[in-house]
Parts: structure tokens; sequence; C-alpha cells
């Protein structure tokens, strides 16, 4: 039996349309849930500076809705590796786009630490842990050292504050353990369901300082890698250029083959790439002392 992943073009956030289409691909995957569900919304919520770096406000709104209209708990988080997600919704329009919202916007505080199978221990948010089913709203970028990130590098988001950061520096060079902790910080969660903002995407580099590129795309999954494996396709990607999708596939993950996966709706071939760029040389994600500290201390300091 082959993985859905339902597709659609839209090259507008006017909310609307946008609203329209996300109803129609998470019905398309069949999903249902109870009333009163605990859901998460997790987009990316990675900086205040740069908003093409984050989930478009308007696709979070429409996500909301759409739980929310089915009689689920909704919050809205992330955990910021420096700042908090309050800060960064205040900046990118997110806050002001969920005005009138039963949807509360949290930091994914109080870590539980656990153990992962590479061998390293983590601080996962009590407040995803918790929750029965977590929407993975994440944004299609390019990015530095895995080339492009989309669903299961999002969940990296659930790791608290400043500890994405260390494991940037402690393990961003080392063979394939960034990418097996991603993935196993991704099977410590909760349910999910996987949404991806890719109407405008990050080019040329990432995670913050690349540019903009209209790729015109909305994907829903309810398997996390499949629905990476369905863009790494678009995209026109090998597993062998993308260190999290190879990954995936030398430990047999469902959804990790292009052909376990069937489309629905919209079909990878409707997608134009022609001009997108993406980083040609991979090189791990530095973060400097100085910049650390600081950081660690405009958190503090934001949270007093």
């Amino acid at each position: 039996m082959t993985i859905p992943v339902a597709l659609c073009r839209i090259s507008t956030y006017e909310l609307k349309s946008i609203r329209k289409s996300v109803d129609m691909l998470l019905e398309t995957i069949k999903c249902r849930i109870p009333r009163n569900t605990k859901v998460l919304v997790k987009p990316n919520l990675l900086t205040p500076k740069k908003a093409l770096a984050t989930t478009h406000p308007i696709v979070v709104r429409a996500v909301c809705e759409y739980f929310l209209d089915r009689g689920a708990q909704v919050t809205v988080g992330d955990s910021p590796a420096f700042g908090t997600a309050k800060k960064v919704a205040n900046a990118n329009g997110l806050t002001e786009a969920l005005n009138g919202l039963r949807a509360e916007i949290i930091n994914l505080g109080l870590p539980i630490k656990i153990r992962l199978a590479c061998g390293i221990s983590i601080g996962i948010s009590q407040k995803a842990l918790d929750k029965d089913l977590i929407v993975n709203v994440a944004k299609l970028k390019a990015h530095s050292q895995l080339r492009v990130t989309a669903a299961v590098k999002n969940f990296f988001g659930c790791v608290v504050g400043f500890r994405k950061a260390l494991v940037h520096c402690r393990y961003g060079d080392r063979s394939n353990l960034f990418e097996s902790l991603l993935i196993e910080v991704m099977q410590a969660l909760p349910e999910t369901v996987n949404l991806i903002d890719g109407v405008d995407i990050m080019q040329r580099t990432g995670p913050v300082d690349g540019d903009p590129f209209g790729l015109s795309l909305l994907g829903v999954s309810s398997n996390p890698v499949a629905m990476d494996t369905a863009l790494y396709n678009i995209l026109r990607l090998h597993p062998y250029s993308v260190p999290l999708w190879l990954e995936s596939q030398k430990r047999g993950l469902p959804g990790a083959h292009i052909h376990e996966l069937s489309y629905p709706s919209a079909q990878p071939e409707d997608f134009d790439i022609t001009g997108l760029t993406l980083p040609l040389i991979l090189k791990p994600v530095k973060f400097y002392p100085v910049r650390f500290l600081k950081g660690r201390l405009k958190s503090m300091f934001n949270r007093v």
C-alpha cells in the first residue's frame, strides 16, 4: 500500500484561497480527529529577522481554523534557538494573523531529557510530548548543511531553546550523526500530520539568508518522511545529494523511497522549478561562542 501525499498549486497567501486549499488537502488524506483532541500546531519560527525563514502566518491561521472547527484544543508553539516564539510571532505577523482565534502562542519549554538511539541525550519539550497530535507546519527551505529541509527537520523545534545551537556546534560536522538525531527526535514525538508551506520557498542558501522562489505549492501527508521524499522528487534531487533523505533510506523508514508514494491530487511534474538554485557545497551550520552567549542573555532577559 502506498503512502498518500496530497499536493496543490497555489500562488497566493490570500486567506480564503489558502484556507480552501488547506481544507482540501487535509480532507484528501482523510484527516479525522475526535473532539477535544489536544493539538500542537508547530510552525517554523526560526528568527524574527527574516519572514521568509518562517512559516507564513496565513498558512498557520488556516491550519488552526481547520482544527478548531473540528473541536480541537489548539496551541501554536515552537522553541527558537534564540529568543522566544512570541517574539518571532510578533515580528513575522503571526500574532496578528491569529487574532480572534482560540489558539495561544507558546514557547516549547520544560525540557524532558531523552536518550536517543544514536547515543545523544536531548531535551524535548514536555509541551510537545503531552499533545495528542502535532500538526507540523513546515517551511520548505534551502539549507547550507542539509541542502534542503522541510517536514522532518521542523520537528527539531521541539528541542528546547539553546540546546539546538549546542547540537549544531557539537554534531553538525560529524558524519551522519546530525541526520540520525533529527530522525530520532521525530520518532520520539506523538502522532503527526505534516503540511508544507511551499508557496514562496527559500533558495540559494539557508536556513535564514536565502532568496525567495515561487514554487506555488502546498502539501500534506500523515508521514513526514513521505512528505519530504515527495518534495525531493519535485526538486529533482537524488538521495546522495540530500543527507537526511539518504539517512532515511539507510534506516528503511516508510516513505523514504519515491515508489512508496501516491499522489491523489496534483502530481510532482505540475510544479515548475526552472531557475531554482540550491546550495552546491554543504557545510556545517556554525554557532559562534560570542553570538551564542549574547543570544542566551537575550533569551533570559525576554523571559523576565
